[in-house]
């Protein structure tokens, strides 16, 4: 038996159409503590083989792309060189402060900002504008979607949705590459 995809049913389209409309905007931010300028989760109504479907999208920088496939390359890295290799879980101490990690992690930690500095340098990984379709959710069509931009704002995310649905959307085939923003500190 094949659930029924909610995303598709054309009475939750219309309310959150409703939904939409109230907020004078074509799409609806879905809130988690994920949300940042570099990546947002929203829905938007459109069409899928002649009917309307609630997208669930996810839209994030290019540099943010870049630098989450560094880390997974760095990850894999680590994981071939330590045998004992366990992904590094940065938890809190009672005060709110990440507490120490323990001796592996932190090699690890070092060997893999070491492989992401030369990854950097050598200019190794390459990405480009994309969307991707996922029709394997449980919930309307997924979306995965990188842009060149600054931040993720709500005209960024508009002009999307807009360009997408009027299939007017065109993707900058370059590759980029990025370096890792280092925040310079100021001493006073």
């Amino acid at each position: 038996m094949t659930a029924v995809n909610k995303g598709f049913d054309p009475q939750l389209v219309q309310e959150y159409r409703e939904k939409m409309k109230k907020k004078s905007r074509n799409y609806m931010i879905v809130e988690s503590e994920d949300k940042s300028d570099d990546y947002v989760n929203f829905y938007f109504i459109g069409m899928y083989e002649g009917k309307e479907v609630i997208y669930d999208a996810v839209i994030f920088t290019l540099r943010l792309h870049h630098n989450s496939e560094l880390y997974e390359i760095a990850e894999h890295r680590a994981a071939q060189h330590f045998p004992e290799y366990k992904q590094i879980k940065y938890e809190e101490d009672e005060n709110g402060d990440l507490a120490a990690l323990d001796d592996l992690e932190e090699e690890i930690g070092l060997y893999m900002a070491e492989v992401i500095m030369e990854l950097e340098e050598e200019g190794e990984v390459k990405v480009k504008e994309h969307v991707e379709i996922d029709l394997h959710i449980d919930f309307g069509i997924g979306l995965d979607v990188a842009l060149n931009v600054d931040k993720i704002t709500p005209e960024v995310i508009s002009r999307f949705v807009k360009d997408y649905n009027e299939d007017t959307l065109e993707l900058d085939e370059t590759l980029y590459s990025f370096q890792l923003e280092e925040e310079n500190e100021k001493v006073i």
